[in-house]
């Protein structure tokens, strides 16, 4: 379009298009066509694009969204384009997925691998680094849990997909709280053990007092509160 066709009180190609009225009536057929066909891929896709998607299902999402818009919307282009390039990427998803399953190599550099979050009731800081998230988004996940406690956890595992997996101790220990500081309404859940410190970066239970006189052993700063459990 030049720059003198341009005019901001155009209405009409405000809201309409430069497209004729009647295109209208031509998207909502290329709509339903396009919408039809989207389900059909969908469903050979899988039943886990319903659910939790990993990398690559996210990627093939973002471009079946690129791939329908077209073919819906310009004139000029037709809607066997638009469903020639949805089943390229079917069969391209496809491929993908069983090259993953025959190579082990191959499925981590497509999915990617579990990482330890938590392990015996500490946050392994150096994966929580890698994995680029928050401690409040890890404290969030927790909670969702019905997990209190740092000191209720043995293992979290930050699967592939970005799912948590929680594993519990058979009986809870001393540990850092998981619930807002500032909710005073919550915090009698706990029981505070007299002369138990604990990390508050990264949940390390001092071993004794000389320890928790210094800096943490296991994320190497210093910051001390009385632990729960």
């Amino acid at each position: 379009m030049k720059k003198e066709d341009i005019h901001w009180a155009d209405w009409h190609r405000i809201l309409i298009g430069a497209a004729p009225t009647e295109f209208l009536l031509e998207v909502l057929i290329r709509t339903v066509i396009m919408y039809v066909v989207l389900l059909i891929i969908l469903r050979l896709l899988g039943k886990r694009m319903g659910g939790m998607l990993t990398i690559s299902e996210l990627a093939i999402m973002v471009t079946l969204g690129a791939i329908i818009c077209v073919p819906m919307q310009i004139p000029d282009r037709g809607v066997v384009q638009g469903i020639f390039v949805l089943i390229c990427a079917l069969v391209f998803h496809q491929g993908l997925s069983l090259v993953g399953y025959k190579s082990e190599t191959m499925e981590k550099l497509i999915q990617g691998k579990e990482s330890l979050i938590i392990k015996n009731g500490m946050i392994v800081v150096k994966e929580l680094d890698k994995a680029q998230i928050t401690r409040q988004q890890l404290y969030a996940v927790l909670r969702s849990q019905g997990i209190n406690n740092l000191g209720q956890v043995e293992r979290v595992y930050m699967e592939g997909a970005g799912l948590f997996s929680v594993y519990r101790f058979p009986e809870p220990r001393p540990g850092l709280s998981v619930l807002p500081p500032k909710d005073d309404a919550v915090q009698h859940i706990h029981d505070r053990p007299q002369g138990i410190m604990v990390c508050t970066d990264c949940g390390k239970v001092a071993d004794n007092e000389t320890e928790s006189a210094g800096d943490c052993s296991n994320c190497n700063r210093h910051n001390w509160q009385p632990a729960t459990i």
